[in-house]
């Protein structure tokens, strides 16, 4: 851990220093390196910080900062603060983001979404949310959850089906694990993916700490989709977050007469995409990707297409190509490029556009 970062977290170690008094610092000096070693009246000076919080700095014991940073090593987990570059971009967007977060495993790099619902699922919300979850996970999509009971354990669950990437973000220390009966879930996460918090280690799951957690699950999403939960419920926060962080709403309906449909159906009526397969999600927010449907059909074509077919629809995309361009890629002349090209675009792989420009047909069953 590097000096900066073991500044941070001494700072962080100290009652009553959150994120606001963290920018604070940060902003009043060039490094919290810089930050430790003021003196009181320099604290004044630089921060608009409380009496009350520059006479903690002043009074600060290690002990607390020590038995963290023994606890992180054995554990073997990261610190990133805002101003690593390895931050979050996404997160970085929203108006209230952490000053820092505690990283267990590796974060991934992929566009994410969010997945959330009801702690008390039914089995048909717990298997649809693990298809839509392992169809997007299968497509380099990282899988945002909150490791709670139901939905969001579907979730992880159905990302670490499909081989795809997955974050766990806690309303606890690093340290904890919350719910227990998920401590398999959590190291199955911690292995190739990342479980993150911004609560210092130590930090028990209180009822107050899950806002603030939900709102760092949709900050590093493109969109989050509530699959069951009840008016009232942090999935809802967690989408209000959404809508604030100008992020899409995705909601699945379901039976007007169930308690866990309430919310999603509100959601709907007050404009959340209708979905009912991971392909509508797909569609609003990555329309480049093929769907699970649309890879078989190709699949399926590839299979059938000889060599210099195969070779010749490879080099096509969405991307309007000429056909001299064509047939330099392919190292064909320009006749058998023709003759390819009409074959292709008889069984609907190949489309022809005007100025002999060809792009890959749009496949269907």
């Amino acid at each position: 851990m590097s000096e900066e970062h073991l500044a941070l977290l001494w700072f962080h170690m100290i009652p009553g220093i959150g994120r606001s008094a963290l920018f604070k610092l940060r902003e009043g000096f060039a490094s919290f390196v810089a930050a430790r070693n003021a003196t009181p009246n320099e604290l004044r000076r630089h921060t608009n910080l409380s009496p009350a919080l520059i006479s903690a700095i002043a009074g600060a014991s290690s002990q607390n900062f020590r038995q963290a940073r023994r606890h992180l090593d054995s554990l073997n987990a990261q610190l990133i603060s805002f101003w690593d570059p390895s931050y979050p971009a996404l997160l970085k967007e929203i108006h209230d983001p952490p000053a820092v977060l505690y990283l267990l495993g590796t974060l991934p790099d992929n566009d994410a979404f969010a997945i959330v619902g009801s702690r008390k699922a039914t089995p048909g919300g717990l298997q649809l949310t693990e298809e839509i979850a392992a169809e997007l996970a299968a497509r380099g999509i990282t899988i945002v959850s909150g490791l709670a009971r139901g939905i969001d354990s579907a979730a992880h669950s159905g990302a670490l089906s499909a081989s795809g990437p997955t974050i766990a973000v806690l309303g606890c220390g690093i340290d904890r694990i919350y719910p227990p009966e998920n401590t398999r879930l959590f190291h199955r996460i911690v292995e190739k993916n990342a479980v993150i918090t911004e609560y210092a280690p130590g930090t028990p799951p209180l009822p107050g700490h899950f806002p603030g957690r939900n709102r760092i699950i949709s900050g590093l999403s493109h969109g989050t989709l509530v699959v069951e939960a009840a008016e009232g419920s942090g999935s809802l926060i967690t989408c209000d977050f959404a809508l604030d962080q100008g992020r899409d709403v995705f909601a699945v309906p379901g039976a007007v007469k169930n308690r866990t449909s309430s919310g999603p159906n509100r959601l709907i009526k007050d404009g959340a995409h209708v979905v009912t397969d991971a392909g509508d999600i797909l569609q609003a927010l990555w329309p480049a990707l093929p769907t699970q449907q649309q890879q078989s059909v190709e699949s399926a074509l590839l299979e059938k297409l000889s060599g210099q077919q195969k070779n010749l629809y490879t080099i096509l995309d969405s991307e309007p190509r000429h056909i001299d361009e064509i047939g330099r890629k392919c190292g064909l002349t320009p006749m058998e490029v023709s003759a390819i090209l009409l074959d292709l675009e008889l069984q609907g792989a190949v489309q022809a556009l005007p100025g002999r420009h060809y792009i890959r047909g749009q496949l269907s069953q």
